[in-house]
């Protein structure tokens, strides 16, 4: 392994938004998260595949990722599918929430993950929806490079 490489460790990944979406915009954010939430991730049980990014008022919010509630806390724990502040740099807030309103895109989350600090970051993208054809077109090419590979492999 490369002295280079972040030492990242992935919790949750949203490997369907790369199938549904075309992403334009890759952008690091952190969340606003409670003691027994971040425990929970420590723990490696997220899910973010049905979750989007939606702007309230002037900031955005994570909405219906799951943490699951962490075990040791009891009565102190938190609510599994709670809305999460992001947080960014007005900057990026602003100009985030200005292609959303003024060109119709979506906020996708893609990665949760830790960083090498141990704090909970999220990968976020600036998207814009497929149509069917172009979800076809993606799984033939896809389909297209497998096959290219199996018979290069066996054959050279």
């Amino acid at each position: 392994m490369a002295a280079d490489a972040p030492k990242q460790k992935t919790l949750a990944e949203n490997r369907r938004a790369r199938f549904d979406y075309f992403l334009e915009d890759h952008i690091e954010a952190g969340i606003q998260l409670l003691g027994t939430e971040i425990k929970s991730l420590r723990d490696g049980r997220a899910n973010i595949t049905e979750s989007y990014v939606s702007p309230e008022g002037r900031e955005l919010v994570l909405i219906n990722a799951d943490i699951p509630p962490y075990k040791m806390a009891n009565r102190f724990n938190h609510e599994p599918r709670r809305h999460r502040k992001l947080l960014l740099h007005r900057k990026q807030i602003d100009k985030l929430i200005g292609a959303v309103q003024r060109d119709g895109r979506t906020i996708v989350p893609l990665r949760l993950y830790l960083n090498e600090a141990g704090k909970a970051k999220l990968e976020i993208a600036l998207a814009k929806g497929k149509k069917l054809h172009d979800k076809r077109e993606a799984s033939a090419e896809r389909d297209w490079q497998r096959d290219k590979a199996r018979l290069l492999r066996d054959k050279g």
